[in-house]
């Protein structure tokens, strides 16, 4: 079956680094799709600057055109907090027990996966397929890495595709990508300071951003 991505975020905003990501592991690993799921409540940060809907329009018009991408609305619709291992249960349930899923996170976001709400079970659900910078070293997943992370890549880090499309979830795979310095926060940033951040997210984004006085000072999230 062919595999199926599942990217989080709060994109707060979505920018061009969230979205070459999506494509260059949609590409390298033959994603059937990847499903775009903004956070309503991330546990793991504070409250996003925005409204949760304001971030779920940001995200439906950066990926419209590319028919790999799929806006997911179900954790913007949730209260409470948002727990990855619960949204990927729901789509386990959904999709069925074969069905390969992929959970797509940077290198950063990896490395903190011990912290994250009953992480281990995370394997049951899905692939877990890291992207990382271009020489990136591997000495650096050992320096970094919490000993509980560090034995389930011992594990289960795999090298073969073919494992991820004959499996429905249980590894860990690397993949190289673009090398984009992009941040959300240095995005809110500039706009908090006046600055244009164009060029760094698609102009429909910026747009919506300027239209709303989004991440301007004195801006009202409700």
């Amino acid at each position: 079956m062919t595999p199926i991505g599942i990217f989080g975020g709060t994109f707060d905003p979505i920018h061009y680094g969230h979205l070459r990501l999506a494509q260059e592991l949609a590409t390298g690993f033959e994603l059937e799709q990847v499903r775009f799921i903004p956070a309503g409540h991330p546990p793991h940060r504070g409250e996003p600057g925005v409204s949760s809907r304001q971030r779920l329009e940001m995200v439906r018009l950066a990926i419209a055109g590319n028919p790999a991408f799929v806006l997911d609305e179900r954790e913007i619709c949730k209260e409470g907090p948002c727990y990855t291992v619960d949204t990927l249960a729901e789509l386990r349930r959904e999709l069925g027990q074969q069905q390969p899923l992929c959970l797509l996170l940077g290198a950063d976001a990896f490395l903190g996966l011990s912290t994250w709400h009953d992480w281990q079970s995370l394997f049951e659900l899905a692939h877990i397929v890291v992207a990382h910078r271009p020489g990136f070293p591997q000495i650096a997943w050992a320096d970094n890495m919490p000993e509980p992370l560090k034995r389930e890549l011992r594990q289960r880090q795999q090298h073969d595709i073919g494992v991820l499309r004959a499996t429905p979830a249980g590894g860990i795979f690397a993949h190289t990508i673009t090398a984009l310095d992009i941040s959300a926060t240095f995005i809110r940033n500039s706009l908090q300071a006046g600055k244009t951040p164009r060029y760094l997210l698609p102009d429909a984004v910026l747009d919506y951003i300027q239209a709303h006085q989004l991440y301007t000072r004195g801006h009202d999230a409700s």
